[in-house]
């Protein structure tokens, strides 16, 4: 598992879910969505879930489910 992975599975781990906003800002992510596909294909429960924005856009959230 690459390092950005693990610290992405360390945080949803912790309960709390990540958005590629917050991704690239703690990690240094720039493909969120590709470091969720690996985790999945590795077998964990991953749920996207939309989320608004203060400007009122809308991002993909991430949460793991236990």
């Amino acid at each position: 598992m690459k390092s950005q992975e693990k610290k992405i599975l360390t945080h949803l781990k912790s309960g709390r879910r990540i958005t590629p906003l917050q991704a690239l800002s703690l990690f240094d992510c720039l493909r969120l969505g590709a470091r969720i596909h690996r985790l999945r294909k590795q077998g964990y429960n991953i749920t996207t879930e939309s989320i608004l924005t203060r400007t009122g856009k809308r991002v993909a959230g991430y949460r793991l489910e236990v």
